[in-house]
């Protein structure tokens, strides 16, 4: 098992990509995919590297920013985002801070899913996304 790793420059392109691809498949607009963000500060890159391979699906997308990794998760509601991260936890033996969105329930656009991590992540944790600002509609 091991999730597929795309650029961070190419992120907006990913979330696109799986928006077209959910509303092409899905005709009930459930929870087609859900962006789980973990904040992996403070933890050595091969150790993060070894939990991708160990938790993550070969269909599930990652792209990290430094510490500050999002995974594109399709086919998964919150409740099976909500498992992934307690998987992490286990296998970092800490608690991460996390936050979750599902298309199209928080989001039907890559900004929107974008700007409301943003502004989640900051209120809940006091940690700025700015590494987000750049795929917001102000800067398109």
């Amino acid at each position: 098992m091991a999730g597929i790793h795309f650029s961070f420059d190419n992120f907006k392109q990913l979330m696109k990509l799986n928006i077209g691809i959910s509303d092409r498949l899905d005709e009930n607009r459930a929870e087609s995919f859900t962006l789980l963000y973990c904040n992996f500060d403070g933890i050595s890159d091969e150790l993060v590297e070894n939990s991708l391979l160990d938790i993550l699906r070969t269909s599930d997308s990652i792209v990290n920013h430094e510490g500050d990794y999002f995974f594109v998760l399709p086919y998964t509601d919150k409740y099976g985002a909500e498992i992934v991260k307690k998987m992490f936890d286990e296998f970092f033996e800490k608690y991460l801070d996390f936050f979750m969105l599902s298309y199209p329930a928080d989001g039907e656009t890559a900004e929107e899913l974008f700007g409301t991590m943003q502004d989640s992540v900051s209120t809940f944790y006091k940690k700025d996304l700015h590494c987000l600002d750049r795929f917001s509609k102000q800067y398109n």
